[in-house]
């Protein structure tokens, strides 16, 4: 989940791939490698995201994997809320998309 999240905090700010990689001091291939979910991100990546986008890291954290500690309720509790956030990014995303004239 942490490649859509990415992705869509970006997207919601309108920021491009190639700004954001640039402050985040990372290369554009490699944003994208993390937007695609072909990398995942290191904690002092993820804390220099929540730096530029002035948001706790325990949101983005939010999105990482279950612990292997988790009881499968919580997991499910936790998959759940983090597919009904997604949803709510990519509603947001599609209804800003819409609204901006061409």
């Amino acid at each position: 989940m942490y490649s859509e999240a990415l992705r869509l905090l970006r997207s919601f700010h309108q920021i491009s791939q190639s700004d954001l990689a640039s402050s985040l001091e990372i290369s554009r291939s490699y944003l994208s490698e993390l937007e695609s979910g072909k990398k995942t991100p290191s904690l002092d990546l993820l804390q220099r995201y929540a730096s530029f986008f002035n948001i706790p890291l325990s949101t983005l954290i939010f999105f990482s994997e279950a612990s292997s500690d988790e009881s499968e309720r919580d997991l499910k509790v936790r998959s759940f809320l983090g597919e009904k956030a997604i949803s709510i990014l990519q509603w947001i995303e599609k209804k800003t998309i819409s609204a901006t004239p061409a």
